[in-house]
C-alpha cells in the first residue's frame, strides 16, 4: 500500500482523499482516532483479491479539505458523509465497516439509511445506543477507561498536551488500548503526520466535543437513531484485551432483537483495540467470509461472470 490516496469522494464542499483496491461490490472501511484511512492497510489488497472494491476514506476533518467551515462533526454529519460518498460512488448498496469512532459513524448510517447498506462490520464498539442506555450502568468501570472523553472537553490544555512530546499521549493510548501489541513505528509515526496536518488535532478532538453538546437537535437526532433498532446483518468484533472499550461491553449492550436482519459477535481473544491491524489474517478470512454470505446471489454471479473478448 502507497501513501498516495487514489480516490476523491465529494459531499458538499468537502473533499475527502480514500484509499482504494479491486473492482466489484463495494466495502466502504471508516476509520477512528487516533488512527487514520491508512489503518486498513492490511485490508484492502486482501479485499480486492476476494473480488471487492475496498475503499477506505479519511474521515471528516482529518484533511484539510474535508473540514467544515462550521466545524460540525456530530455523528449525524459525520454518518451523512458516509451516504453522501454512497451516491459519489454510484452505488445503490455498499458493505460498511468501522473501527472506532468509524464503528460508531457506521452504527448511525446504518440506522438512517439501512437500505444502502448490504452488511454492518463494527470494530471494538458496541451498540452506541445501549452503551449510553445500560451499558456504564452495568459496568461503570468502563469510566474510568473513558477519561480520556472528558479530558477533551478541556479545550486548549488538552490540545497542548495531546502534541506535546512528540504526541506522547497518542502512543500511551496505543499502548493502554492494545497491551501487548508491537505496533510497526512507522504506523504510529503516520498518524502523528496526520493529526499534525492544520486542522486535524482540532478536527479530531471535535468528534468528541460534539458529543458533549447533548442539548443539540443533530445529538438528539443522532441519540435517536442509535437508540433503535439497525436493519442491517451486523458482525460486531471485540478484542478480549481492549484497554479503550471494555470487551464486556459487547455482552451487555449487544441484543439480538436490535438487529432483525442478523447479529454476529466475535472476540478476538489475544487482541485489544486494533483488532484488525493486530491479528489481520484472522480478521480478513472473517471479514471476507461475512461479506461473502450478506452479498446477493444476482452481483455475485454478475462478478463471476468472464468478460467478453473484444
Amino acid at each position: 500500500m502507497t501513501d498516495e490516496k487514489s480516490l476523491s469522494l465529494t459531499v458538499g464542499d468537502l473533499r475527502f482523499g480514500a484509499y482504494e483496491a479491486g473492482t466489484g461490490p463495494v466495502a466502504l472501511c471508516l476509520h477512528g482516532f487516533p488512527d487514520h484511512a491508512r489503518s486498513y492497510r492490511e485490508q484492502l489488497e486482501p479485499l480486492a483479491r476476494a473480488g471487492y472494491r475496498a475503499i477506505a476514506p479519511t474521515m471528516r476533518g482529518y484533511e484539510p479539505s474535508s473540514q467544515p467551515a462550521d466545524a460540525d462533526y456530530n455523528m449525524v454529519r459525520l454518518a451523512e458523509d458516509v451516504v453522501g460518498w454512497i451516491d459519489n460512488l454510484g452505488e445503490d448498496k455498499v458493505h460498511l465497516v468501522g473501527h472506532d469512532w468509524g464503528a460508531v459513524v457506521a452504527y448511525t448510517a446504518a440506522a438512517m439509511a439501512p437500505e444502502r447498506f448490504h452488511s454492518l462490520t463494527t470494530i471494538a464498539i458496541p451498540h452506541p445506543g445501549r452503551l449510553q442506555s445500560e451499558g456504564i450502568r452495568k459496568l461503570p468501570s468502563q469510566i474510568l477507561n473513558s477519561w480520556y472523553m472528558i479530558f477533551f472537553q478541556l479545550r486548549g490544555i488538552a490540545d497542548y498536551v495531546v502534541e506535546r512530546n512528540d504526541w506522547a499521549f497518542i502512543e500511551k493510548l496505543w499502548r493502554d488500548w492494545s497491551p501487548g501489541w508491537d505496533f510497526p513505528p512507522e504506523e504510529l509515526a503516520a498518524v502523528k503526520e496526520t493529526l499534525a496536518l492544520p486542522g486535524v488535532k482540532r478536527a479530531a478532538l471535535g468528534y468528541y466535543r460534539a458529543v458533549a453538546k447533548a442539548g443539540s437537535e443533530a445529538s438528539k437526532q443522532g441519540n435517536e437513531l442509535v437508540a433503535g433498532q439497525i436493519h442491517v446483518p451486523t458482525l460486531a468484533i471485540t478484542g478480549a484485551l481492549d484497554g479503550c472499550m471494555d470487551t464486556r461491553l459487547h455482552d451487555l449492550t449487544l441484543h439480538k432483537d436490535d438487529f432483525p436482519k442478523g447479529l454476529e459477535v466475535q472476540r478476538f481473544e489475544n487482541a485489544g483495540h486494533f483488532v484488525h491491524q493486530e491479528e489481520p489474517e484472522i480478521f480478513n478470512d472473517m471479514l471476507i467470509d461475512w461479506l461473502g454470505r450478506n452479498t446477493p446471489a444476482s452481483i455475485q454471479r454478475k462478478q463471476s461472470e468472464p468478460c467478453a473478448s473484444s
